[in-house]
This record gives structure tokens, C-alpha cells and sequence, in this order.
């Protein structure tokens, strides 16, 4: 949450990563870098993390220290260089953390990225309605058992329980931005067959993380269904499973809504310890 490790003192971490919408930006459709940039992509949640193998929304990072070397270094994020980084996290406040937590006070960038491990990997969110639900705990609403039933049969192949993805990437039909000219996975494989596909976010917490979509293109969760519905657009990439897109009612909708609330983790987005 420092924002002076930043290139211009004004982001960090928490700038993009904010508590209240499970770690995404909230309501903005892209987030804002140093100098007055913006990233490529809407900001993705970063709960539940110590289950990923690929991170970003095209799997180009292979590791978290790779995701916090980009973030630190990026020049439409925090765009410092880590030897700056380093040298500002050797005042004194700083290494008696790193004394306390290594036995001595050096301040490395191994070091700097097993801290934000230990932080990152402790955001696990599992305490929803839903998790309660499968344990015993608590029983769904009719409308939200309805729900359930309803997305088990239309969405659950891709949003996998119990993290709700499957970690895939696919092309769900939303057209290439003409200004942000964004390919997704093709980017990082140089394989056109990748061309628009993005992983598949986890559902958990979706109540809280809008904006929806890589680019977050969808101000509202109820966008992305009439998309599912209405919108989604062929190509060479498409994802088959969504050829005739995604047949819902008016009264299916409204049940798939109500269960995705049952994935709202209100102690995990309320918890002070991960709070500035």
C-alpha cells in the first residue's frame, strides 16, 4: 500500500488491488498507472492465489515474483526500476520489518517478493454462503438453489468449483477494442489460434469486482449474462461450448444472479488485516 515505491509517489499495489472489491479496482474499467496512464486490462482480483500456476489475464507471468517485477517496473503501472525499489525500502522503518522477518536488516528483491508472498498467498477467500452451503452450515434460498441448478447446467464447465475457473483460456465472443487492439493469449504464444482468448476468471466475490470483462468493457454482472445472451460474437476463435451463446430466460437470469451473491466472502472483504 506505499505508494513512494512508485516512480512518481502516487501508486501502488492497493491502488489497483483494493480490499473492498476483493482486490480488484473498484468500478473502474481500467486502472491508473504513474503519469496519468491507464493499464491494458481491468485489474483482476487476487484472492485464492496459491492455486494459480499461470498468472495475468493471458498467463504470460509463470510465477508471483514475476507478476510483482512487472508491477513495480511497468511503465503504465508503478514504473520504477527495483534497484530504485530497493533503495527505497532501505530507510529504517523498513529494515527493522525485514530484521524481524529474515534476522537481518538487507533488503534484496528475493526478499522483497517472499514478503509479498506471505501476504498474497494469506488472501484466500472461503467463507461465502456457498462454502457454508456445502458445509452444512447453511441451506440456499429457493431462488438461490434454482440459480445453482441453473449454473451447474450453463456455466460450470468453465467456472469450475470450488474456485468457480477451470484456468482456461477462451474466446468468449467480445470484439477486439479498436484502440487497445488487445489479442490476449496470442500475445505471449504467437499462435493465432490463441488470438482473443483470456483466462477465465474465478466467480467468487463477482458481486464486488466490477467493472466485468478483461477490459472491463461491462459495468454491471448483468451486462456480461445479456452478453452470454444476446452479444457474443463469432470468429475463427470462438470458444465452441458458446457457438449459440448462452440460452438463458428473464427468470433464469435472475436466479443465476442471486446464486453468484452466495459467492460473496463479506469476512474475507471485511477482514482489517488486509487492510492499509
Amino acid at each position: 500500500f506505499d505508494h513512494h515505491l512508485s516512480v512518481d509517489g502516487h501508486v501502488s499495489c492497493g491502488s489497483c488491488h483494493q480490499p473492498l472489491a476483493a482486490f480488484t479496482t473498484f468500478e473502474h474499467d481500467r486502472s491508473h498507472g504513474v503519469n496519468n496512464t491507464h493499464t491494458l486490462r481491468n485489474a483482476p482480483g487476487i484472492f485464492n492465489m496459491a492455486w494459480y500456476k499461470e498468472f495475468f489475464q493471458d498467463g504470460s507471468a509463470k510465477s508471483l515474483h514475476d507478476v510483482y517485477r512487472q508491477h513495480f517496473t511497468s511503465p503504465t503501472e508503478m514504473g520504477e526500476s527495483m534497484t530504485r525499489v530497493i533503495e527505497k525500502l532501505r530507510h529504517e522503518e523498513y529494515r527493522v520489518l525485514f530484521r524481524d522477518a529474515f534476522g537481518d536488516g538487507k533488503v534484496t528483491e528475493e526478499r522483497i517478493y517472499k514478503a509479498l508472498d506471505q501476504y498474497v498467498l494469506s488472501l484466500v477467500s472461503a467463507g461465502s454462503k456457498y462454502d457454508k452451503v456445502k458445509g452444512g452450515e447453511a441451506q440456499f434460498t429457493a431462488q438461490e438453489a434454482a440459480g445453482y441448478a441453473v449454473f451447474q447446467t450453463k456455466c460450470a464447465t468453465c467456472h469450475t468449483e470450488p474456485l468457480f475457473t477451470d484456468f482456461s483460456y477462451r474466446n468468449v465472443g467480445l470484439e477486439v477494442d479498436p484502440f487497445l487492439k488487445d489479442y490476449g493469449r496470442m500475445l505471449v504464444t504467437g499462435n493465432r489460434a490463441d488470438s482473443l482468448k483470456f483466462r477465465v476468471p474465478s466467480l467468487r466475490n463477482a458481486e464486488f469486482t466490477s467493472y466485468y470483462a478483461h477490459d472491463g468493457r461491462l459495468s454491471f454482472f448483468r451486462m456480461m449474462l445479456q452478453h452470454y445472451r444476446f452479444g457474443v460474437n463469432g470468429g475463427p476463435t470462438l470458444d465452441p461450448l458458446l457457438a449459440n451463446g448462452i440460452p438463458l430466460t428473464d427468470t433464469e437470469e435472475d436466479q443465476i444472479v442471486a446464486f453468484i451473491r452466495t459467492l460473496s466472502d463479506s469476512a474475507f472483504l471485511n477482514n482489517p488485516e488486509w487492510k492499509e
